[in-house]
């Protein structure tokens, strides 16, 4: 199922490809096709190159570690994660390699990385749901993060599937219309609020 962008100007198609379903297909990822994702991460663009993002990688195929991976998000999200084909959890270093002094735009430069291997998702014709409902207390002692780290998203990541498979809550949503913000109420100019 797709669900293009209504945009009021012309943008790529991938970005407008580009939305976050629920409803997962049952079909595995190749390990190529993974690792293809976390090139595509790999090359975002970050603050003085420090490249802080790192990723934490559970394919359903490996059932222990993914089921150690889907019992650290919230209640709500393992409903329907649970049916993808990989499950990530995105992870920022808080201070800088090169001097340890704290790094203000880490998650900022995950974000980058991560938007970067969505829209490589969406070119392989494969889904991406990034999640803020996860434990990251849980997901720190389950896989000994370091103290210098910090636990940014959850990813579930596989083929998109149908959503007359989804419970009807998360049915609802899936079908729900897509919306965003006028570009007037996201770019000012001049002064605060006054839109461009």
């Amino acid at each position: 199922m797709e669900k293009p962008a209504i945009t009021d100007y012309p943008i790529h198609d991938l970005i407008a490809r580009r939305w976050s379903p629920r409803s997962f297909d049952a079909r595995p990822l190749s390990d190529e096709q993974v690792r293809t994702l976390l090139e595509a991460a790999r090359w975002a663009p970050s603050c003085f190159n420090e490249q802080p993002w790192r990723y934490l990688v559970a394919g359903r195929e490996q059932k222990d570690a993914f089921d150690t991976m889907l019992g650290c998000l919230a209640e709500m999200n393992q409903q329907w994660a649970k049916n993808a084909a990989v499950l990530m959890i995105s992870v920022a270093a808080t201070q800088f390699a090169r001097n340890g002094k704290p790094n203000r735009h880490a998650f900022h430069d995950v974000g980058l990385a991560s938007a970067q291997l969505t829209l490589q998702a969406t070119a392989m014709d494969l889904a991406v749901h990034q999640m803020a409902g996860f434990d990251r207390d849980r997901a720190r002692q389950v896989y000994a993060i370091p103290d210098e780290y910090e636990p940014v998203a959850a990813l579930a990541i596989g083929y998109p599937g149908e959503p007359a498979a989804l419970p009807e809550t998360f049915r609802e949503r899936e079908l729900a219309k897509r919306s965003r913000k006028s570009p007037a109420q996201i770019a000012y100019a001049d002064t605060w609020g006054e839109s461009l």
